[in-house]
């Protein structure tokens, strides 16, 4: 990560400096915020606490940031979070969020629908809008900071960084009045020699879905899909990093998944130089003590660096940027009817704002098509384009600007 510098009680500190803890100690808790660096005057932060103190951008600050700064986030229209703040997605305070989700955290063991007679009708709701499993997925992935890239990332993402991030992200975040954390499950890195500690923590994980009070808690497992099998009473779905906790679910139902997702299946058969990674967000109960069964199930494709995308023709633009040290960062669909009008990358190496890089492949529906042509002409700044049919043109050239140059 690129080094930001902020003012602490009138004192300029690195990001890197030793003595950053003690400063950010003395005012964690306090009404005295830090100020990053990158803008003239800075911008106002504030200090959490997980294992280490961190400073951390303020609500909706994120676009006061310059784009190179690590702190830097653009504005939420820009992706498909722009729709969903202010109604699913509710901050409620500095670093705290609350989530509405259209999947339960329980279960009613034997419920079936009571059949009656029909109800007068004394008023009708408006309907509110949920966030689905990958809307999740999109917003825990956006929060610990994994579609984004800087050069300082290279071959620092695996399984153990993937968890320790997404797990901290998660201790911010409640759902249904739960913390997040408490539901949810990402593999340890596996080790032949750790594998029946690591088993046993994850036993211990899970035994919150225990039946309770004729209730059945439900929790989500993240990871990389590996593969499935047949059985006689349906599929066992594997995980990577838990090769000894398949996750049960009935054959007609896989079979349905094989066919909604078909084209992330596909993906992993793409003939491209660039691999892809398929992530699996599911939504398991116990069917028996430590028996693991999906109820629901949502995938998303990623590049090889955990960066999520929408399908194998953004796949050369990440590894093209990735390969030349460029810093990015990839909006997000979440749960917006389509990602045409989105850019497929905003680059923030190339001056005072990002550079959105729109892709436009010809095997695209003519609506998303459409959507995407609309979409870059209405761009009022700089715009790069690619259609896949011609070569991938040059990049804007960096502007060579260092968070620690501003202030």
């Amino acid at each position: 990560m690129d080094l930001q510098r902020f003012v602490i009680k009138g004192r300029v500190i690195g990001a890197d400096d030793p003595q950053l803890q003690d400063a950010l100690a003395q005012v964690h808790d306090t009404l005295e915020r830090p100020r990053c660096l990158c803008m003239p005057g800075g911008v106002e932060m504030y200090v959490a606490r997980h294992s280490l103190f961190v400073v951390k951008r303020m609500p909706d600050s994120g676009s006061a940031h310059h784009p190179g700064c690590p702190s830097y986030e653009p504005e939420a229209r820009q992706s498909g979070l722009g729709e969903l703040l202010g109604e699913v997605v509710l901050e409620t305070e500095p670093g705290r969020v609350e989530l509405r989700v259209d999947f339960p955290w329980m279960r009613v063991i034997g419920h079936s629908v009571p059949r009656g007679e029909t109800q007068e009708v004394a008023e009708v709701g408006v309907p509110q809008r949920r966030m689905s499993l990958r809307a999740l997925m999109h917003f825990l992935f956006e929060r610990a900071g994994f579609n984004r890239w800087s050069p300082a990332m290279a071959g620092k993402r695996n399984q153990g960084v993937l968890r320790k991030y997404l797990l901290e992200a998660a201790e911010e975040i409640t759902v249904k009045g739960v913390p997040l954390a408490e539901r949810l499950y990402l593999p340890e890195p596996f080790s032949e020699s750790g594998k029946a500690e690591a088993a046993q923590r994850r036993r211990e994980k899970l035994a919150v879905l225990g039946p309770r009070d004729g209730q059945a808690p439900l929790a989500v497992v993240i990871g990389e899909y590996k593969a499935s099998e047949a059985t006689a009473q349906g599929h066992r779905v594997w995980i990577r990093h838990m090769p000894d906790a398949p996750l049960l679910i009935a054959g007609r139902t896989w079979e349905r998944i094989e066919r909604v997702f078909a084209p992330l299946f596909e993906a992993r058969d793409a003939d491209i130089r660039h691999s892809v990674r398929l992530v699996m967000a599911a939504l398991i109960c116990a069917r028996r003590e430590h028996t693991y069964e999906i109820d629901s199930v949502s995938l998303m494709l990623t590049s090889e660096q955990w960066i999520p995308i929408e399908g194998v023709h953004e796949l050369p633009l990440i590894g093209a940027l990735v390969a030349q040290q460029r810093r990015f960062i990839k909006p997000l669909r979440y749960d917006a009817r389509s990602a045409a009008p989105f850019p497929n990358a905003l680059l923030l190496d190339a001056g005072p704002s990002p550079v959105p890089l729109h892709v436009v492949s010809p095997f695209m529906a003519p609506g998303e098509r459409d959507a995407k042509e609309k979409a870059i002409r209405a761009e009022k700044t700089m715009v790069w384009t690619w259609r896949t049919d011609v070569p991938m043109a040059d990049f804007p050239t960096r502007d060579g600007f260092s968070p620690s140059d501003r202030g």
